[in-house]
């Protein structure tokens, strides 16, 4: 393997095979998809494991969109779930496609109304555009305005999943039409600009397709290890016990 450095200021540093063609670069790492996704894949998820900076972890998912759904078939399955991302493909009227979503610490109800966050440290939620590509945290407390960021989802058996009270990212009770107008995410001065395409005033957006996933832990090597060593213990501890009763098994 060889290592050329090119010439500059800013050394770029390519690593050559045997035949002298540039390798390929690793694929992100990236917890597993679990029941499978249309608008996810590897990379996407590494990208959100990175955003969350919560290490790796798998994604379950529990809703996908299909013709006909409404806002009751997204509440069946997705609430009581625990944390998870939204991730919704959408088209304006010009025909740009995009797409984003959100990440809802919390967990999705259908009766709960506003889910606040009074304090800095509960505002974890977060709005994204994997087409930008941007992130947009919710408004902290320390803007002149401390409750603007308060509100991190509203939840109503009415309404498809809702961020912020913009709403930052709004979709409808059919699960057709979606919204954004930009106060309690990203950065206040931007306040009524939309985090889909940057419009202004709430410009509606079809939705196209729209999956919802639940967030799992992905179980430690040394936990995993841990476990088989305590069944081979257990294993061990069972077959003296045999052979100190003069147990046989064949």
């Amino acid at each position: 393997m060889k290592t050329i450095v090119a010439a500059g200021s800013t050394a770029l540093v390519l690593l050559l095979g045997a035949t002298g063609t540039a390798a390929k670069a690793a694929p992100p790492v990236a917890g597993a998809i679990i029941g499978g996704s249309s608008l996810l894949d590897n990379g996407r998820q590494a990208q959100l494991e990175r955003w969350l900076g919560a290490g790796e972890f798998n994604l379950n998912n529990v809703y996908t969109l299909r013709p006909g759904d409404t806002s009751a078939n997204f509440h069946r399955a997705a609430d009581g779930k625990g944390a998870t991302f939204t991730l919704i493909e959408v088209a304006n009227t010009a025909g740009q496609t995009f797409l984003v979503g959100g990440y809802n610490p919390q967990g999705w109800s259908s009766t709960d109304g506003w889910h606040e966050t009074e304090r800095d440290f509960q505002r974890t939620a977060f709005l994204f555009n994997f087409t930008t590509p941007a992130v947009y945290r919710q408004v902290l407390s320390g803007f002149i305005l401390p409750s603007q960021g308060q509100r991190q989802t509203f939840n109503d058996i009415l309404f498809g999943p809702v961020f912020g009270s913009g709403p930052d990212l709004l979709v409808n009770d059919d699960l057709t039409k979606a919204l954004s107008w930009q106060l309690s995410y990203g950065d206040p001065a931007n306040e009524g600009k939309s985090i889909i395409d940057g419009s202004l005033g709430g410009q509606a957006v079809s939705v196209n397709a729209m999956e919802i996933f639940a967030i799992a832990p992905v179980p430690e090597p040394a936990s995993a290890a841990m476990l088989l060593a305590g069944v081979g213990v257990l294993g061990a501890g069972g077959r003296w016990r045999r052979r100190k009763h003069g147990i046989s098994v064949s």
